[in-house]
C-alpha cells in the first residue's frame, strides 16, 4: 500500500504554465485517436515527418520476384535502414526477426495472381490479426478506373472501419492498371477519392508534370510508390522531386532490391528523403558505400 504521507510535500505544479498539448504534425492527422498516431509515428520520422518505407510486398501476386527470392538473404541485412516494412503476414511470420522495431505495414488485400485480372481481390487478412502481429498499418489496393474498382473501394473502406475500431492506419494504394493513364489528373481523382473515404496516407506513383498538384489536393500524408526499376540516378531523382513538390516519403521496392548494391541506395534513398540531399549527391554516396561494401 503506498505510504499516505508520500504526496504532502508535492507541490512542483507549476500553475503558471498552461499544460503542453503537443500537435501531431503529420498532415491531416492531428484529430486521429492517440493510438492511430503512435502507430504512424513507428512508419514517419517524428523529427521529419518523413518515411523511407522498404516494399517487399511484390510476392503476393509475382511470386518470387527478381530480388526477392530469398527474403533472408537479400532484405533482411536491409531492414536497419529502413524506417518501415511493407509486407506480408506470411513473410513476417516466417522471415523477419522478431528483434525488429521498427513500424510493419501489413499488405491486406490479394486474390488474383499476374495470370488474373489484378482488380479482383478481396480482404486477405482480419485486422485482429494484424494486431496481433503488432502492425503499424494495413495496406489495401484501390484500382480507381479498374474492372473491379467498386469492389475495391469497398475493401478499401471495410478496412478503414475496421482500422478506426481498433487503432489502425490504414494506407490506400492506388493502383494503376494496363488501362488507366499515369498523369496528374489520375492521380488527383484516386487519391483525393481515397481520402475523402478515409484513408491514413496514400501511396501512390510520381508524375513528372503537376505532381504538386497531386499532393496539394490530398489532406492526408501522400508517399510515393517507387514503381519499376529505374537507373540509380533517376530513381534518386524521381525521390527527391516527389519530396520537394510535397510528397512525405518514398515506398521503393525494386529500386531498392534489385540495385547491384542494395544496402547503398537505400541508404542514399535515406539522405534524399530525410535531409533533402540532391540527387547527384546522393548518387556520389551511393557509389562510395558500393565501393567500401566491395
Amino acid at each position: 500500500m503506498a505510504d499516505r504521507e508520500g504526496n504532502q510535500d508535492a507541490k512542483e505544479y507549476h500553475i503558471d504554465k498552461p499544460q503542453q498539448n503537443e500537435v501531431f504534425g503529420l498532415r491531416g492527422c492531428n484529430s486521429l485517436d492517440w493510438g492511430i498516431k503512435n502507430r504512424l509515428s513507428n512508419i514517419f520520422d517524428p523529427k521529419t515527418g518523413r518515411t523511407v518505407m522498404l516494399a517487399v510486398d511484390h510476392g503476393y501476386f509475382m511470386g518470387p520476384t527478381t530480388g526477392l527470392e530469398r527474403i533472408d538473404i537479400n532484405i533482411v541485412p536491409l531492414l536497419p535502414y529502413a524506417d518501415t516494412l511493407m509486407c506480408t503476414r506470411g513473410i513476417l511470420r516466417s522471415v523477419i526477426p522478431p528483434t525488429f522495431n521498427k513500424g510493419v505495414v501489413l499488405r491486406a488485400s490479394g486474390g488474383p495472381s499476374i495470370l488474373k485480372e489484378l482488380s479482383d481481390e478481396n480482404i486477405a487478412m482480419d485486422i485482429e490479426d494484424a494486431i496481433r502481429l503488432n502492425s503499424a498499418a494495413v495496406a489495401v489496393q484501390v484500382f480507381i478506373g479498374g474492372e473491379f474498382e467498386t469492389r475495391s473501394v469497398h475493401n478499401f473502406t471495410r478496412l478503414v472501419d475496421a482500422g478506426l475500431r481498433y487503432g489502425v492506419p490504414v494506407l490506400a494504394v492506388t493502383a494503376v492498371g494496363k488501362d488507366m493513364a499515369r498523369d496528374a489528373k489520375y492521380m488527383r481523382l484516386a487519391t483525393r477519392i481515397c481520402a475523402e473515404l478515409g484513408a491514413t496516407y496514400v501511396k501512390t506513383y510520381y508524375v513528372e508534370k503537376e505532381f504538386e498538384t497531386v499532393t496539394a489536393s490530398c489532406p492526408v500524408p501522400i508517399v510515393m510508390a517507387g514503381g519499376k526499376k529505374l537507373p540509380e540516378l533517376d530513381a534518386l531523382t524521381m525521390a527527391y522531386n516527389a519530396i520537394q513538390q510535397g510528397a512525405c516519403g518514398v515506398d521503393m521496392g525494386r529500386n531498392i532490391f534489385q540495385s547491384d548494391a542494395p544496402e547503398a541506395m537505400l541508404q542514399a534513398v535515406r539522405k534524399v528523403v530525410h535531409e533533402d540531399m540532391k540527387p547527384k549527391q546522393a548518387l556520389e554516396l551511393f557509389e562510395t558505400l558500393k565501393n567500401q561494401k566491395k
